[in-house]
């Protein structure tokens, strides 16, 4: 199967791939050197480093597949996942500002969330098994 083909979908697709994955490879450093931000936010969900750890490295993987055309797909459902579980620890336990971040973590988490949504829809049907299914 193949990505979206017209124009203006293809040029979406890469719009939403690029911005969703910077957002996701920008905030690996902060998740790999053990900034106080980042530490402070896996600790107080219960996750501590290895969730801080994990975290990164299942971004990494989502950011590298967005920007592969035959795995899009999995790299926002990838990403989808991963900041579902984000932006239901703000709701849940951090709040929407962190360590006085105004919200940034936040509306990032959200702006990927929307992202990684689109792309799943523009690339529904390169899905495996139920792909071919999609209108």
């Amino acid at each position: 199967m193949k990505p979206p083909s017209s124009t203006i979908a293809l040029t979406s697709s890469w719009f939403l791939r690029l911005t969703a994955s910077l957002i996701l490879l920008q905030t690996l450093y902060f998740k790999f050197s053990a900034a106080p931000e980042s530490v402070y936010i896996f600790n107080k969900v219960g996750l501590g480093a290895p969730g801080r750890i994990g975290s990164g490295i299942a971004e990494l993987i989502a950011a590298i597949l967005l920007l592969i055309p035959s795995t899009t797909w999995l790299g926002a459902g990838l990403a989808l996942a991963v900041m579902g579980g984000a932006i239901m620890s703000h709701l849940t336990v951090l709040g929407i500002d962190v360590m006085n971040d105004h919200g940034e973590l936040f509306c990032l988490a959200l702006i990927v969330a929307l992202c990684s949504s689109v792309l799943l829809l523009l690339n529904r049907r390169s899905i495996p098994l139920i792909g071919k299914l999609l209108p």
